[in-house]
């Protein structure tokens, strides 16, 4: 276990997985602080970065399926009133 002048350090998230394909890079952390799981996919053509929370039951679902995941996730998206 890592400490630091006596008290326990806790790392911010954790890589579980990663995976590589067709230019599309997925990877899943978990963070120990909250127990969240985020899912975060890079798109080596554009070099962006498309990052969104996952429900812990559903972490590997929204590895293996990051879009369809996503796409479920907005259908659950609350409208904001224009102002």
């Amino acid at each position: 276990m890592n400490e630091q002048v006596g008290e326990l350090f806790v790392q911010p998230r954790r890589e579980l997985a990663r995976r590589v394909s067709g230019g599309i890079e997925v990877a899943l952390y978990w963070s120990p602080l909250d127990d969240s799981t985020t899912v975060e996919v890079w798109d080596a053509s554009s070099e962006e970065t498309l990052a969104f929370a996952v429900a812990p039951d559903r972490a590997l679902e929204g590895f293996y399926h990051p879009f369809a995941q996503l796409a479920s996730a907005l259908d659950e998206l609350v409208p904001v009133a224009d102002e």
